[in-house]
């Protein structure tokens, strides 16, 4: 709600947070986008966010109108999204084997978005190797931008926002900004995405109150966070079970964003040393805002040490990460309903 008043924003806030999750939450199991929405239907969520476009069997016209009905007919919606557009990112060669240049990539896209009735497509610049690539992350920024102007006239005839992602450390909130502001607000906004935000050293509220007023969509989930004697580590989280207080979170988020539904990408494999102390740690990241920073320390010394994600020994491992996803994934859906209130269904 960008402009909006006080008064406004408090009204809105009243409103039902949509919830829903990322496919990318249960992505042990392979399956499809039919599959995904049987499931989502029977969680008793509002939305799923195919974060992909290898989710789909294929992107015809046909076939993508077929799973919009079926969505509908079980009370879903639908985002859809893709990984990263920035033809220089370290991650894009690999992308560019299966989807070709970024612009095409962008544009099929936000026609997959438009057929399955998104508002957003979501999608990311790269990943924290970005940071350190030749010119640093903000040439990549630059190279993002010009992807996004190249598909502006397609997405405002969509009716689509391109929803760049905060993603796997490669940009902070500001920096974020800067590329939305750039690129142009009016068809561009971004995915905002709780858990990523510790990996560039920010505490996910503040991280809110700046991409907050340009979300289009979201990827949420707990991070825990803790002191260790090179700086700190972060690990992903269900929710509830890491440092971030969702009742705070979520009240400005209703604030902020109440028409974006909150959805929840639970990777609770993942974890991060963050060794702050260490000179070298910094070349990365020569702009750091002190004030930020010191916000995410103070999480830092909220938290506690918690150990990585390790599969029972003599069990199948793609078994035991399908059972082990969908318990935090089901874990948090029902701390989410039940804790935060959030989703439109009982």
């Amino acid at each position: 709600m960008v402009g909006a008043t006080p008064l406004a924003r408090a009204a809105s806030a009243g409103k039902k947070l949509k919830l829903g999750f990322d496919n990318f939450s249960v992505r042990a199991f392979g399956w499809k986008a039919p599959q995904l929405l049987d499931y989502a239907a029977s969680l008793k969520v509002d939305t799923v966010l195919f974060s992909d476009l290898d989710v789909y069997e294929n992107h015809s016209d046909a076939y993508l109108k077929d799973l919009k009905k079926k969505a509908a007919d079980l009370g879903l919606e639908i985002q859809a999204g893709t990984g990263s557009i920035c033809p220089t990112s370290t991650s894009y060669p690999q992308i560019q084997k299966k989807w070709g240049d970024p612009e095409a990539h962008l544009k099929l896209t936000i026609r997959v978005a438009k057929l399955l009735g998104s508002k957003a497509a979501r999608c990311y610049l790269g990943t924290g190797r970005d940071r350190t690539s030749e010119g640093g992350i903000e040439a990549r920024i630059k190279d993002t931008v010009k992807v996004c102007k190249s598909a502006r006239s397609f997405a405002l005839d969509a009716g689509v926002k391109i929803a760049i992602e905060n993603h796997a450390g490669d940009m902070q909130a500001w920096e974020l900004q800067t590329l939305v502001e750039e690129a142009g607000k009016e068809y561009v906004g971004v995915t905002v995405d709780s858990g990523n935000a510790a990996w560039t050293l920010e505490d996910p509220l503040v991280n809110l109150e700046i991409l907050g007023p340009y979300a289009a969509s979201s990827g949420i989930r707990d991070t825990m966070v803790w002191e260790t004697a090179e700086g700190a580590s972060a690990k992903w989280a269900a929710m509830g079970e890491g440092v971030v207080d969702w009742k705070v979170y979520m009240k400005r988020y209703a604030e902020l964003c109440p028409d974006t539904p909150v959805q929840l990408e639970i990777i609770s494999e993942f974890g991060k040393a963050l060794p702050y102390y260490q000179n070298d740690f910094w070349k990365p990241f020569p702009k750091v805002r002190a004030n930020e920073f010191a916000k995410f320390v103070a999480l830092a010394k909220r938290g506690k040490p918690v150990p990585p994600y390790q599969a029972p020994p003599g069990k199948d491992k793609n078994v035991a990460l399908q059972e082990f996803q969908k318990s935090e994934l089901e874990r948090s859906i029902k701390y989410c309903k039940e804790v935060l209130g959030l989703g439109l269904k009982a």
